[in-house]
């Protein structure tokens, strides 16, 4: 069955199977590699990308419930509040092994796209679910702040 989507700003339509995972049919069959496989069940976050604007865990998402849908990778984040989170990122040195990375910083981006000024448990609740194994969890608060009020 064919599943017609946006993927970063470009129609796509892939002829597979509707109940593969949105991460595999990206990473496999389009080639964007940018997402990470993690855990596979939805708990660890390296996954996530943008459906219509909200953070999902591809990992667990059928290609099917895309259908017509704009799903955006972090190879496709853009704009304002992407530089921001990317430059604060950079300056607080946030990344180690960097596996992590991608999923965090589409949680972040989905974050500061709805609320400007989050509160630490804001960001506590937005970035539920996205472990780094590293433990960079402070850096992380610290630049989604530093982001925050580079957009303020």
């Amino acid at each position: 069955m064919a599943v017609t989507f946006t993927l970063n700003g470009k129609s796509v339509t892939l002829d597979a199977d509707p109940d593969m995972p949105l991460l595999w049919a990206v990473r496999d069959e389009i080639g964007l590699t940018g997402s990470k496989f993690g855990c596979g069940m939805a708990q660890c976050g390296a996954c996530t990308m943008h459906v219509e604007g909200e953070p999902v865990r591809s990992c667990s998402t059928p290609l099917a419930a895309v259908e017509g849908q704009k799903v955006t990778t972090i190879e496709g984040l853009a704009g304002k509040v992407a530089k921001a989170v990317e430059t604060a990122w950079i300056k607080h040195e946030v990344a180690q092994c960097g596996y992590c990375q991608s999923g965090q910083i589409m949680s972040a981006v989905a974050l500061l796209s709805s609320n400007r000024k989050p509160s630490d448990g804001d960001i506590d609740e937005a970035m539920q679910g996205n472990i780094c194994r590293c433990a960079t969890y402070v850096r992380i608060r610290a630049a989604i702040h530093d982001a925050a009020r580079t957009l303020a």
